[in-house]
C-alpha cells in the first residue's frame, strides 16, 4: 500500500540527477561523443554522393554501414560487459575514427572506387563504440534510487534527441564553407575525444562480476517486452516521417512544411520524455510500456484523418510526446532484467531494436504508400505500435505465474 501523497517524500529533480558525484562530467564527455553519430551519417551520405555522383551509391553504402553499426551492437556492448569501458571503447573508437579518416580521404575528391568506399564504411560501422548503452548503464550503476535512475533515463533520452537534431545542423554550417568530408573528420574527433574523455571518468569501471547464468547463450533473460516496443517504436517512427511527406504534399503541395511538421514530432518527443521523467510514476514498468506504445498506436493512427498541415502538426506533437517515454521505459525494462555484468548488452539489445525498426519502418511503408489510401497506412503504422503492446501485455500474463 503507498503511502499517502503527504507522507511522500519530494520526486528527485533533474538536477539531483546531475548532482550525484562525476554524473555532469561522465555524461557530458559521452554526449561529446555520441554527437559523432548525429554528423556522421550525412556527411558520408554528401561524402559520397560529391564523390561518386550516383544516389545508388549513396543508398548503398550507406545501409551497408546502418547494418554493420546496429547489428553489431549487441556483440560491441558485450565487449564492454566482459572487459570494462575502460578496456574495450576506447580501442573502438580509435578503430572507428581511424576507418572514417580513411573514409574522408577517399571522398574528399571525386575519383575513388565505391566498393573500396563500401568497404571502409563496413568496417567503420562494425567498429562503432556503443556509448549510448554504456552511458545507461553508467546511470544504473551511479544511481540506486530506481526513481532518480527513471530521471536519468528521461534527461539522456532527450539529450540524445538533440543530438540527432543538432548533428546535421552542424553539418550543414560545415559544408557551407568546406568539403562534405570534412564532416567525417569532425565526427572521428568527437567520438575519439569524448570517448577518451568519457572512459577517463571515475564514474567508470572494469569489468563486472558475472551472476550465475549471465552471458549464456540465448541472451539476457526478460527483454522480449522492451526489444519488441523499441522495434515497434522505431518502425513507427520511420513510418510517419514518409508518411508525412505524403499526406503534406497531397494537402498543399508544399513539402518545404515538411520539416516543421516533423519538427512538431521531435518537440513533442523532447517535452515527453522530460514530463514523464518528472512524473511520480506508481505503477510497474511494464504497464507504463504498453500504455505507452497504445497511446502511440492510436495517436499516429488519428493523425491520418488530420484535415490540414496545421492539425496534423498538432497531431504529430500529441504521438511524438509518448515516443521518449516508450523508449525510455524500454530501456528501464530492459536494466531491471539483466544482471550488473549484463547491462551494457540488455541496453544494446532495446537499442538495437530502435534501429533496426527505423530502417525496416521506410522501406515497408513505402511499399504500402503506393497501394492504399493514406488514412489506411497511418492506421497500420499505428497497428505496430498497438501490436507491440500486445507483446508487452501477452509476455506479463505468461511470466506471471512463475513470479507468484
Amino acid at each position: 500500500m503507498s503511502a499517502p501523497a503527504s507522507a511522500r517524500p519530494a520526486a528527485p529533480s533533474y538536477a539531483a540527477v546531475l548532482r550525484v558525484p562525476y554524473a555532469r562530467r561522465t555524461f557530458a564527455t559521452a554526449l561529446v561523443g555520441r554527437l559523432s553519430y548525429g554528423t556522421v551519417p550525412l556527411s558520408l551520405l554528401l561524402a559520397i554522393q560529391r564523390a561518386t555522383g550516383s544516389y545508388a551509391a549513396c543508398g548503398a553504402v550507406l545501409s551497408l554501414y546502418g547494418a554493420a553499426v546496429v547489428l553489431l551492437t549487441p556483440a560491441r556492448a558485450s565487449l564492454v560487459d566482459r572487459h570494462g569501458a575502460r578496456r574495450a571503447l576506447l580501442p573502438l573508437a580509435v578503430a572507428h575514427g581511424g576507418l572514417l579518416c580513411v573514409l574522408a580521404a577517399l571522398t574528399w575528391r571525386p575519383g575513388a572506387p565505391v566498393p573500396l568506399i563500401g568497404g571502409a564504411a563496413v568496417l567503420a560501422g562494425a567498429c562503432a563504440p556503443p556509448l549510448g548503452p554504456t552511458m545507461r548503464a553508467v546511470w544504473s550503476a551511479l544511481l540506486a534510487d530506481r526513481d532518480l535512475l527513471r530521471r536519468a533515463y528521461s534527461l539522456d533520452g532527450v539529450a540524445e534527441e538533440l543530438l540527432f537534431v543538432s548533428g546535421p545542423a552542424l553539418v550543414g554550417v560545415l559544408v557551407a564553407w568546406t568539403v562534405p568530408a570534412s564532416g567525417l573528420l569532425l565526427g572521428a574527433l568527437l567520438l575519439v575525444g569524448g570517448t577518451g574523455a568519457f572512459v577517463t571518468s571515475p564514474a567508470m569501471t572494469g569489468p563486472r562480476p558475472r551472476t550465475q547464468g549471465a552471458g549464456r547463450r540465448g541472451g539476457v533473460r526478460g527483454l522480449a517486452a522492451p526489444v519488441v516496443v523499441a522495434a515497434g517504436t522505431g518502425l513507427a517512427i520511420s513510418g510517419v516521417e514518409l508518411l508525412v511527406l505524403a499526406q503534406v504534399g497531397a494537402d498543399s503541395g508544399d513539402t518545404d512544411l515538411v520539416p516543421w511538421v516533423l519538427g512538431a514530432l521531435s518537440a513533442g518527443s523532447a517535452l515527453g520524455g522530460l514530463a514523464n521523467g518528472a512524473i511520480d510514476w506508481r505503477g510497474p514498468a511494464r504497464s507504463r510500456l504498453a500504455g505507452f506504445a497504445v497511446a502511440l498506436g492510436l495517436t499516429i493512427a488519428v493523425a491520418g484523418l488530420a484535415p490540414g498541415v496545421l492539425t496534423l502538426a498538432v497531431a504529430m506533437a500529441g504521438a511524438g510526446a509518448f515516443i521518449a517515454p516508450a523508449l525510455t521505459t524500454a530501456y528501464l525494462l530492459a536494466d531491471e532484467s539483466a544482471p550488473a555484468s549484463d547491462r551494457t548488452r540488455a541496453g544494446a539489445w532495446v537499442n538495437m531494436a530502435v534501429n533496426a525498426g527505423s530502417s525496416a519502418g521506410g522501406l515497408t511503408t513505402g511499399a504500402l504508400l503506393g497501394h492504399l489510401p493514406l488514412p489506411l497506412c497511418f492506421a497500420l503504422t499505428g497497428a505496430t505500435a498497438l501490436a507491440s503492446a500486445g507483446v508487452v501485455l501477452g509476455s506479463g500474463r505468461r511470466t506471471e505465474p512463475a513470479r507468484a
